[in-house]
């Protein structure tokens, strides 16, 4: 669910957009891009602090974005580009710089571009609305705010959201309608805090995605400052008159196995941040041959030394703050399913009301509680409705860009001894499924690098980033092939990418161990936030699920990250009722018990199917 949580507001808001030249990508003499990797880099120096030049007076931040333009021009003119989310970033990108200069006409034009990238039916139709509005609004009135212009603006956007279809739309238009609920200049402006000061403070530069997201920020205060009421207002009453859910899909296709049917139990693993054991009492395992960590499974702290705690640890004070962060996350929730709870309403105030250094203080919560709460999430997932299950914990933290130390190679050479040593805990424990909610890629490892003073150069740092990279993907990769009897599953990612451009690991590897999971909705439609792609095997409920979180409460969250344990789930099923199963013929099964939609995008699990398939194929066997 979290990871990638540093671009907030800019990707919860999704309203900014821009052109793109067809004739840009009929250029003979580009640079053939393969992978993000292949990508370049530019670094842009800042003065100051970037939450400062953020609400920098207009001549100091148009010096600022005149030189990204110019490099992201660059990129357009001299790299051919196919894969389709790499140019909505960069669109979007452009779009900011190109409303912030009154280029309008021009960026209207740029969104219809944008829009034919879009690849999922909900953001064809919805991507950029707001901005398309507004957009429209300065042209009509010559005006970018007073009451003449926020009035063009609401007319604007409420002709086109009556002509929507619910039924499609209704997840992206709910999100929307929370995110104007608590997107705020002073929000902005601590997120700013949070995730680009740090870059600034210790390497001196913003890198390109880092720029990107300022000049992103910089149109969304313009955005909030002059027509926050308005999007508000038409989002309620277009979400009013069309308020009804679509159908759930998934409790007529789950099974629930029973004691009485002389089941196997089935040793699963939650490779994650950790899980409150204390929540599953007699389906958590009890190692005979206890580790350095305890009888329970694995865990290592930031630095890969053995930890005895099961969760990642609190100090006292975050302690105390959980509870309160934990009723925002339901809040954040029930604003987005239109429930007036007393959660809701604090979350809600805290937004309106907070400074900037108050909202940056949320924002490292954010970071802490994150983690903290979603392997535990995840553990529930897996256990669900399976007597037979055993949950043992592999603990380490894959928050990579939010470790307060600089990476090594050393740091990471470590990390890969521990890897091969939980490799090593799966095999000899006969683990039968591993879930894996979690992906990185070269890209983290940048980013981690710049808030961590890893210096200015570009090159140096792609370089560097790279080294840490291979040693981090070939510690996974061994990991997996290590345990060649455990059925490993993993989340394809919430970056609304294709996984193997990303060169994201694990969900771009291909192993035949190996199975990866997409995100959909109650009713099987692809979530806004799903990653895809060529490894992205089958697809299931990521949506508003609900399951434990640390001291047993249950809330709501979404991600690929609560996708994966549902097919974890599934797996754990099936060698609970035939032992035999190789991961090889459990991911058979779980495949042809999928239902393909009519695009051919998605591969709905259906674990009744499934589990059809599995006694089908028992039956056929004894009757040999």
């Amino acid at each position: 669910m979290f990871k990638r949580a540093a671009r907030f507001f800019l990707v919860l808001l999704n309203i900014s957009a821009l052109g793109f030249s067809a004739a840009w990508a009929q250029s003979t003499a580009k640079k053939k891009v393969d992978n993000a990797s292949d990508l370049p880099r530019f670094i842009y120096p800042v003065k100051g602090s970037a939450s400062e030049l953020l609400q920098a007076d207009a001549a100091t931040f148009s010096a600022f974005a005149v030189k990204v333009r110019s490099d992201l021009d660059s990129v357009f003119r001299d790299y051919d580009i196919h894969d389709k989310a790499t140019l909505r970033d960069m669109l979007d990108a452009k779009l900011s710089l190109q409303q912030l200069t009154g280029d309008y006409t021009p960026a209207l034009q740029t969104i219809a571009s944008l829009r034919a990238l879009e690849e999922k039916p909900s953001a064809k139709l919805t991507a950029r609305l707001p901005s398309e509005a507004w957009l429209q609004a300065a042209i009509e009135t010559n005006r970018t705010s007073g009451a003449e212009f926020k009035q063009a603006f609401a007319k604007n956007y409420q002709r086109v959201m009556d002509g929507l279809p619910w039924d499609t739309v209704q997840d992206d238009i709910r999100e929307q309608f929370r995110d104007s609920h608590i997107n705020t200049k002073a929000g902005a402006l601590g997120w700013a805090k949070t995730e680009l000061d740090p870059a600034v403070r210790t390497s001196g530069v913003l890198d390109n995605q880092q720029a990107w997201d300022l000049v992103g920020g910089r149109r969304f205060l313009q955005f909030i400052e002059s027509v926050k009421l308005e999007w508000r207002d038409v989002l309620k009453q277009y979400v009013a008159a069309h308020n009804h859910p679509k159908a759930d899909i998934w409790q007529a296709r789950e099974v629930t196995l029973e004691p009485e049917q002389k089941l196997t139990p089935v040793l699963a693993v939650v490779w994650d941040s950790g899980v409150d054991v204390t929540v599953f009492g007699k389906e958590v395992f009890t190692d005979s041959t206890p580790t350095a960590s305890g009888t329970h499974g694995l865990a290592y702290d930031d630095e890969g030394n053995p930890s005895p705690s099961w969760t990642l640890p609190l100090t006292p004070s975050q302690e105390k703050a959980y509870p309160d962060f934990r009723s925002d996350l339901k809040g954040y929730f029930d604003i987005q399913d239109l429930v007036e709870s007393p959660e809701a309403a604090v979350l809600e105030e805290k937004f309106d009301t907070y400074s900037a250094d108050q909202l940056q203080d949320w924002f490292e919560k954010l970071k802490i509680f994150s983690p903290y709460i979603h392997g535990t999430h995840v553990a529930g997932i897996i256990a669900r409705g399976n007597p037979a299950v055993r949950l043992a914990v592999a603990r380490f933290n894959d928050q990579l860009g939010d470790l307060p130390f600089p990476p090594t190679v050393e740091w990471a050479n470590k990390m890969s001894a521990d890897f091969i040593q939980t490799s090593d805990f799966f095999r000899t424990r006969g683990v039968r499924v591993v879930n894996m909610s979690w992906a990185d890629d070269p890209q983290e490892f940048e980013t981690w690098l710049s808030k961590t003073g890893g210096g200015a150069d570009p090159a140096e740092r792609k370089r560097r980033a790279a080294e840490l990279y291979k040693i981090w993907y070939d510690a996974v990769a061994n990991a997996i092939k290590g345990a060649p009897n455990t059925l490993f599953v993993c989340a394809a990612g919430n970056a609304d990418s294709d996984a193997s451009f990303l060169q994201d690991v694990p969900a771009g590897l291909r192993l035949p161990n190996l199975l990866t999971v997409g995100a959909v909705n109650q009713a099987g439609d692809e979530t806004s936030f799903t990653s895809y792609g060529p490894t992205v095997v089958v697809d299931a409920d990521g949506y508003e699920v609900e399951s434990y979180v640390p001291g047993g409460t249950r809330l709501k969250l979404s991600g690929t990250s609560m996708a994966s344990p549902s097919v974890a789930n599934l797996a754990a099923k099936l060698f609970a009722l035939d032992t035999s199963l190789t991961p090889a013929k459990a991911i058979e099964l779980i495949r042809q018990g999928a239902t393909a939609s009519d695009d051919g995008r998605r591969h709905l699990i259906n674990p009744k199917r499934s589990v059809e398939l599995l006694k089908s194929s028992a039956v056929a066997r004894s009757a040999n």
